[in-house]
């Protein structure tokens, strides 16, 4: 059986994708931070599809908890499909943020996957695919998230180079670009904003995890995409 992490997968995207590699025959090992009320329902609902899984604790601020983990994976063998989902914000102007901030969200959103694909390389085989969530805030300007836009955007020209330090091994890397999507944390937003992003979003909506995880499903199932950023946003735009 093919092996798959999934990074900050027991709710939204992560958990969505985390379901559909199931489906597709992986045994997927699932991580989380700080977040233990979604372990119990994430668990429910993978194992509503296979019993292929695991849940496992993986703070990717961590430095040394990222080595064990990446230790730990090393064990399986081979790593076949790593989805780098895990992600933090701060929602800071360029005045506000201190040193400390923007390091903390840099490593946990850039640095750590460097590192983990770094750590992984020897065990993950010929073929394999590697996949990175970015974000549509990575393209367009975003300065009430200034640290966010700056790190998705270098998510994704970290899809891009990777390719070539995976260059005639058949494994490919990518990056999905989600516009705005129907997680927990985007339902928690005023009425107002949300009727303001679907003005500007031409299928007058938010995606469902589900639709970005299709996504990540077409890049897993079509060896001749690689190094691609595929914009998921409904049509986002200015207006």
């Amino acid at each position: 059986m093919k092996n798959a992490i999934v990074t900050g997968a027991t709710r939204g995207i992560g958990l969505a994708t985390a379901e559909m590699l199931l489906k597709e025959g992986y045994f997927v090992t699932v991580t989380y931070a700080y977040d233990e009320p979604s372990v119990e329902p994430c668990k429910a609902r993978l194992s509503a599809v296979s019993d292929s899984f695991e849940i496992l604790w993986a703070d990717q601020t961590n430095k040394q908890e990222m080595r064990d983990f990446a230790l730990k994976m090393k064990e399986k063998g081979h790593i076949d499909c790593i989805v780098c989902n895990a992600g933090m914000t701060l929602r800071k102007g360029l005045r506000e943020i201190q040193e400390e901030d923007w390091e903390r969200v840099m490593q946990m959103n850039v640095n750590s996957n460097v590192y983990l694909i770094r750590d992984l390389f020897d065990v993950i085989p010929n073929g394999s695919r590697i996949v990175f969530t970015g974000s549509l805030m990575g393209i367009l300007p975003h300065s009430v998230s200034l640290s966010y836009g700056v790190t998705k955007a270098a998510v994704m020209a970290l899809a891009k180079n990777l390719v070539k330090c995976f260059e005639g091994t058949g494994t490919t890397v990518n990056a999905i670009a989600p516009g705005f999507v129907e997680t927990e944390w985007q339902k928690n937003k005023p009425e107002e904003i949300r009727n303001n992003i679907y003005n500007k979003t031409a299928i007058k909506r938010f995606a469902a995890p589900e639709e970005i995880a299709d996504a990540v499903r077409f890049c897993i199932n079509n060896a001749f995409v690689n190094g691609s950023i595929i914009e998921v946003s409904g049509g986002y735009c200015f207006k």
